[in-house]
């Protein structure tokens, strides 16, 4: 699957997990059996932090796996369009590429509708097919949740993070996003955990939580996904608890309350969100991802990273699409300074 041709230059994202096509009602506020028009974008959450962070000028690429089928095609031209490297973008034969429609009920109803079975090809990397030169020559890479749900994308995404720990001292940061979908954990009917109930599913989701937290020194989430990692809801228990398992830096995003940054060094960060009208919320979490990454490898001081990571956020959230609406600098600056 990776072909070991790395860059000329390490990139500065390289990002591993959900690549799809999102097909999104283009009337807000319809139930989806009376929607009538839709539009196709590039989606997946490790895919659109890539773009993000593309959009704001870094070189980005995404390890995933498609179906050989047309919507495979689309989301390699969508990748370059964006400018983002495709090479570890690869076909699985047997599985289609996934497809995701939502409806779209602001300010804060946005039911999603995976469509992944028998299996996404995001979940069939192998540990064997990665290129781990050009892996932890990254200057940051972003793993997800999702992920570690399923083999052999966990042994995969584990692997990935365990060849990162030769260049914690060096590389700006290992990100694990801890994305939770308890659909993916096959809680549906037919899966391993049918039947289950939600806090089951979490029970079993958690060692391979901790696992992979044990090797990233950046963890982010909201408090319904730091749950899954560290067993509490509280903020800033949340916070120290990932700290705690291995990351360096605890990012917990509080929704309405903003977002609370916790660093190992003492560093704290409390940031509101910034104030818009919300359009679609579903594309703001990757935003704020990419722009993230975007000011650790600037180097700014924590709260500015967080402000600016929750301006893109905003502005995708404004915003209809989740992969194209993703904002360049000058937007997020633009915001910032209005």
């Amino acid at each position: 699957m990776i072909e070991s041709n790395e860059p000329a230059e390490p990139h500065d994202v390289v990002t591993m997990g959900r690549i799809g096509v999102d097909i999104y009602p283009l009337q807000t506020g319809v139930p989806l059996p009376e929607v009538e028009t839709f539009g196709k974008f590039l989606g997946g959450s490790a895919t659109n932090v890539a773009v993000a962070a593309s959009r704001l000028g870094r070189s980005s690429a995404v390890i995933s796996r498609t179906g050989a089928d047309p919507f495979g095609t689309y989301c390699h031209q969508a990748l370059r369009e964006f400018g983002v490297d495709d090479r570890w973008v690869t076909p699985v034969a047997a599985y289609p590429t996934p497809v995701t429609f939502c409806e779209i009920f602001p300010p804060d109803d946005f039911p999603l509708y995976f469509y992944r079975r028998p299996k996404a090809p995001d979940l069939e990397i192998h540990a064997e097919e990665l290129d781990l030169a050009a892996l932890t020559a990254a200057r940051i890479f972003w793993m997800t949740g999702t992920g570690l749900s399923e083999e052999p994308s966990r042994g995969a995404t584990l692997t990935a993070l365990a060849a990162r720990e030769a260049v914690r001292g060096s590389a700006v940061a290992t990100v694990f996003d801890l994305d939770w979908r308890p659909m993916f954990w096959g809680a549906g009917a037919g899966g391993p955990l049918a039947g289950a109930t939600e806090e089951e599913v979490k029970e079993a989701a958690r060692p391979a939580y901790r696992e992979a937290l044990a090797h990233a020194t950046v963890a982010v989430g909201n408090l319904d996904e730091c749950e899954v990692a560290t067993g509490t809801r509280e903020p800033r228990a949340c916070a120290e608890e990932l700290l705690a398992f291995g990351a360096e830096l605890a990012v917990v995003k509080q929704g309405p309350k903003g977002v609370l940054a916790v660093h190992r060094d003492g560093t704290v960060a409390e940031v509101p969100p910034h104030p818009v009208e919300v359009v679609n919320g579903l594309g703001a979490g990757d935003a704020f991802g990419g722009s993230l990454c975007h000011g650790l490898l600037a180097g700014w001081d924590l709260e500015y990273v967080m402000r600016y990571a929750n301006a893109a956020g905003a502005l995708v959230a404004s915003r209809l699409a989740c992969s194209s609406a993703m904002p360049a600098p000058r937007e997020v600056e633009d915001l910032l300074g209005g």
